[in-house]
């Protein structure tokens, strides 16, 4: 009897080296709606910044009402991805409340 010297293939090595820096955030959305929040504060950073460079033109203010009319055509919890924005840095908001602006500093 001739034992086989055939090993089983073995899969590609996966690489360790670092993930990509920036992900399309494409993935986060079915339909054009965002299917959830990501709970990655890296993740959603970077759907943030996408939601602010498309939502939001940087050369106008706008109300509460606006801003939450705009996030609502991608998920219906605006007042969430408000927060969000506001606290990374990328939407300001007036200290009485009434008006908001798209950080032109961290995009």
């Amino acid at each position: 009897m001739s034992q086989s010297t055939e090993t089983p293939q073995q899969s590609e090595p996966r690489q360790s080296g670092p993930r990509p820096v920036r992900r399309d955030v494409s993935d986060l959305f079915s339909g054009g709606r965002l299917v959830a929040i990501p709970r990655k504060a890296a993740r959603r950073e970077q759907l943030l910044v996408h939601l602010a460079q498309t939502l939001f033109p940087a050369d106008r203010t706008y109300t509460e009402p606006e801003v939450n009319e705009a996030l609502r055509t991608v998920h219906e919890d605006c007042s969430a991805l408000r927060r969000y924005l506001i606290t990374s840095g990328l939407l300001t908001r007036t200290r009485d409340g009434r008006s908001y602006r798209r950080s032109t500093t961290t995009l």
